[in-house]
């Protein structure tokens, strides 16, 4: 299973069942909400990597709902589902912030294309897990040459803060608990019991790739969990 996280805001079950299973057959992480204030609630709190919006839902009109979460801040790719040939949805969608539509019904090969091209699109090689090349923010990672630039300046990083900023950054904003952390970056054997040693190494690698390592942007603390990369 990859890493990308997709949240489906859809009233119909059926309708929604059938989308979170062929996405879930593809590998993605799929979160159903039913209404537009669980959707919105969940994507202010979970920030998944991309949102498949029905138009039609019952509490607000999906238009409505786009418009609140682009005004809440959110960036990620927003799919937005119309009904067929409603063409001041799709017009008005796509002016308050929406990147692609697609009418039902749909056939899931279309679907999934348009998934795959808004993940490419918004995300660069990052799309891809296994990419030489990752970006995030500013920076440039070269897994193949493990090396890492931010804008033109390439930084000096110890192996250990490399491996642990690859990590981060292929889970982009997903919280990530320390014992997670400790298991992928110096494996499950290994006897580094101390989370302070987590919290070293998190602020050294905060100190080389943040713009103002004081007033973190790039790797967050989640109280109580451990750290999300925020991108």
């Amino acid at each position: 299973m990859n890493s990308w996280q997709i949240l489906s805001i859809e009233d119909d079950p059926a309708v929604a069942k059938s989308l979170q299973e062929g996405l879930q057959r593809e590998g993605y992480r799929v979160e159903w909400c039913a209404s537009a204030i669980q959707g919105i609630a969940y994507a202010q709190t979970h920030q998944p990597h991309l949102i498949i919006l029905d138009v039609r839902l019952p509490d607000f009109s999906g238009l409505d709902v786009l418009r609140r979460l682009r005004g809440l801040g959110l960036r990620q790719p927003i799919l937005i589902l119309t009904v067929q040939n409603e063409e001041v949805d799709k017009v008005l969608g796509l002016e308050l912030g929406a990147d692609d539509y697609l009418p039902k019904p749909y056939g899931m090969r279309e679907l999934l294309a348009r998934v795959r091209a808004l993940l490419r699109r918004s995300y660069g090689e990052l799309s891809s897990q296994d990419a030489d090349l990752l970006y995030a923010a500013n920076l440039r990672i070269d897994r193949k040459r493990t090396q890492v630039w931010r804008d033109n300046e390439i930084l000096n990083l110890t192996p250990t803060e490399f491996k642990l900023l690859v990590y981060l950054v292929r889970n982009t904003g997903y919280a990530l608990s320390r014992e997670q952390i400790i298991v992928e970056v110096w494996g499950a054997g290994s006897d580094l019991e101390d989370d302070r040693t987590i919290n070293v190494h998190i602020r050294r690698l905060r100190e080389k790739i943040e713009p103002d390592p004081s007033k973190p942007s790039l790797i967050l603390t989640v109280p109580g969990v451990g750290y999300r990369f925020k991108g």
